[in-house]
């Protein structure tokens, strides 16, 4: 089964950065895309943002400028550079990764890591 685990989650003030990274492991043909997505309370998940494979990125007008989606291939890992925090960057963070097999293709998910922006 393919596996990805996220961290570098944690509490800061706003105007702070965070760095969040996910790495996927396991049956592994190609990775289709990997992406970033969040939840705040009482809300639906959203993207925040996404990089296919030999693609252009895709950012939530709401982080443009802000943060920065970027991925190692070689290691199957995605990264996201988050600057300029705002209050309402407070969410669970989710990786997300499309990743085929020999035989099939999957979408699957990290288990999220808490950003909390507060002073």
């Amino acid at each position: 089964q393919v596996q990805l685990v996220e961290s570098g989650g944690g509490l800061v003030q706003p105007g702070g950065s965070l760095r969040l990274s996910c790495a996927a492991s396991g049956s592994i043909f190609s990775i289709k895309a990997m992406g970033w997505y969040r939840q705040a309370p009482g809300m639906q998940r959203e993207l925040v943002a996404q990089l296919p494979t030999g693609g252009n990125t895709n950012y939530a007008d709401s982080v443009k400028g802000r943060f920065t989606i970027s991925r190692d291939n070689a290691k199957n890992t995605v990264y996201l550079q988050m600057n300029s925090l705002k209050p309402e960057d407070t969410a669970v963070y989710y990786c997300n990764a499309d990743i085929s097999s020999r035989y099939h293709r999957n979408v699957y998910w990290g288990q999220g890591t808490q950003v909390t922006v507060s002073s």
